[in-house]
């Protein structure tokens, strides 16, 4: 959920090439160890053949929901920050989080007693994808020539006021904050394979769409008039990047609650280790993406611990020292 003050311009430099297949392999073999180790982690040991419904009921769905959100999450930051060209963005910059935070703590304290399995979910994205819309149209009413820079600022301006709705509901329904900052704080403790259902169509179209405008992202990290000059149409490319990036981000939150840092850290990565390319970038983001958030899950969940933590905490533990050292980078390089 990172708030950014102000536009940072890196001069780009993209390698235009594809994924390698030393970094496919690596990438794919870190996945799997991650659902191996997934599916593995609990209270309980088995061997193979044994205890079928714990393995199937309880930790399947928990290791596939956070393997669909965590590699969603990553792919959004990677396509937000290509289309923003600012690499401090994250998949919650248009006020995503703040919107499906409202949304949840109403369904929380309005609906508790008609049942939040879908109540919960849906005001969440419903509340996330309202956000982005009021955020977009707001930015856009500024004009063309100053897109980019207003939907920041009217991201940030989202993120306030949800913020400052959350905190008054919260403040007059003290009884259920406990139930609101565990969602807010992000978790599979409760994860099913409904809410697999839910969400898996939505990320699934998501992904497809951003993976089909990687090459598009790497012509507009070199700017606007650059890419218009090569033939592509600015605008419309940056909708449609933004909305398949919101639809499967809402999504992914509407089931996990909020989950920090995944949309900053994956991609970076990727870019260090592997190429600047977006070429790369998406579709390996998509897979690490998944890989990292369950083996985050597995540490949340990890026996030493004594009781489970909130996977957001940690992210944000993994994630603020990144953040931190992507910032000062970022600003090295200006």
């Amino acid at each position: 959920m990172a708030v950014v003050a102000e536009r940072v311009e890196v001069a780009p430099r993209v390698e235009a090439r594809g994924v390698s297949l030393r970094a496919g392999v690596l990438t794919a073999g870190f996945l799997l160890l991650a659902l191996v180790l997934g599916l593995a982690a609990g209270p309980t040991h088995f061997g193979f053949g044994v205890d079928h419904d714990i393995l199937w009921q309880l930790r399947a769905p928990r290791v596939a929901l956070a393997a669909l959100v965590g590699g969603m999450l990553a792919i959004a930051g990677a396509s937000y920050q290509g289309v923003f060209r600012n690499p401090l963005c994250d998949p919650y910059l248009l006020g995503v989080a703040g919107g499906a935070g409202l949304g949840a703590t109403l369904a929380i304290v309005y609906a508790s007693t008609g049942g939040t399995t879908w109540a919960v979910p849906l005001a969440s994205f419903a509340g996330a994808i309202s956000a982005v819309v009021v955020t977009y149209a707001l930015g856009r009413s500024l004009g063309a020539a100053h897109t980019t820079g207003a939907l920041v600022l009217a991201g940030v301006t989202m993120a306030t006021f949800t913020a400052a709705l959350q905190t008054f509901i919260q403040q007059r329904h003290p009884d259920q904050l406990q139930n609101i900052y565990s969602w807010l704080l992000g978790g599979f403790s409760t994860a099913s394979w409904h809410d697999v259902e839910i969400c898996a169509p939505y990320i699934a179209v998501s992904s497809v769409v951003l993976f089909l405008h990687r090459r598009v992202l790497d012509v507009l990290s070199v700017g606007d008039d650059e890419a218009a000059s090569l033939g592509i149409n600015v605008a419309r490319a940056r909708l449609t990047i933004v909305v398949a990036a919101t639809l499967g981000t809402a999504a992914a939150v509407s089931v996990s609650g909020l989950i920090a840092f995944v949309g900053i850290i994956v991609p970076h990565l990727i870019r260090l280790l592997v190429s600047t390319s977006y070429r790369a970038v998406i579709p390996l983001s998509l897979v690490a993406g998944a890989g990292f958030l369950v083996l985050a899950d597995v540490l949340a969940r990890a026996p030493w611990s004594g009781a489970e933590e909130p996977i957001g905490v940690i992210t944000a533990f993994m994630g603020a020292p990144f953040f931190a050292v992507v910032l000062r980078t970022s600003r090295s390089v200006r």
